[in-house]
């Protein structure tokens, strides 16, 4: 499946839903996120992971959220396969943010969990 496209994000949803860590870790949680990535071979892409009472939901498109990311198709893929550190991208300003970042940083157990999925997802993904 190619990366961003709405199989993938079906797969990412499905994954992150079934995921046993990410319950567990969703439990102590409530955040909202939304991406949004330029220049993509399916223009811009936006999608949004949400942690509320105690369950993480994953989908296409915006929400209300704590924070909003964005960034470009280069950036994303470069980080979605572990050659752009996250943390680097915010520094240099690949990655944009707006929002309560303490939400993020109070969260990082939740986000932690998530890099075991992300990585299986990313084990069945074309970038190409």
């Amino acid at each position: 499946m190619r990366y961003l496209s709405d199989e993938w994000i079906g797969e990412v949803a499905r994954d992150i839903e079934s995921d046993k860590a990410v319950a567990t870790a969703a439990a102590a949680h409530s955040v909202a996120v939304t991406q949004v990535v330029s220049d993509t071979p399916f223009g811009e892409v936006t999608y949004h992971l949400v942690c509320s009472e105690g369950k993480p939901q994953f989908g296409k498109g915006p929400v209300p959220c704590d924070v909003t990311f964005r960034q470009s198709y280069e950036t994303a893929v470069a980080i979605a396969r572990g050659e752009l550190n996250a943390a680097e991208s915010f520094i240099t300003g690949k990655v944009r943010f707006s929002g309560n970042h303490e939400k993020i940083i109070a969260a990082q157990d939740f986000f932690a969990a998530l890099d075991a999925v992300f990585t299986r997802v990313r084990a069945r993904t074309t970038f190409e």
